[in-house]
């Protein structure tokens, strides 16, 4: 395979702080947080509104990526399984995925939630969520 480049468009701002600490998923406890975009991305918010729900993706910077097996949800009841049928952030290429609401837009900073990303993650796009869910 030959290489390729990615790089944030925005940065997370959160009050959560510790992955340990931080819940499973953005409906288990996440937080309002806000996306600072870099302003060389201001062109790309164009159209983006509070009350849309979008998908973040996010690179999770503090992520093992050396695993290939958890139990998931970090639970030892669980079986052990592999990460790619897991929600893990722990696995080779540590890509977070997290449904919000945009809740508010102002110039180059977006508020989102709730977020389960700690403070810090950088972000790597945003995506509309399509169909018959993106009204709620």
């Amino acid at each position: 395979m030959s290489g390729f480049e990615v790089r944030p468009v925005a940065v997370v701002a959160s009050p959560l702080a510790d992955p340990a600490q931080a819940p499973k998923q953005g409906t288990e406890g996440g937080a309002e947080a806000t996306l600072a975009f870099d302003p060389a991305f201001a062109d790309a918010l164009d159209g983006l509104a509070p009350g849309q729900r979008v998908i973040l993706l996010t690179w999770l910077d503090r992520a093992d990526r050396a695993t290939l097996q958890v139990h998931p949800r970090d639970d030892v009841r669980n079986p052990v399984r592999g990460v790619f049928s897991t929600r893990s952030a722990d696995r080779p290429n540590p890509i977070g995925l997290h449904p919000v609401r945009v809740l508010d837009v102002d110039g180059t900073r977006v508020r989102v939630g709730p977020l389960e990303a700690v403070h810090g993650t950088p972000v790597l796009d945003v995506k509309p969520v399509l169909g018959p869910v993106a009204g709620r």
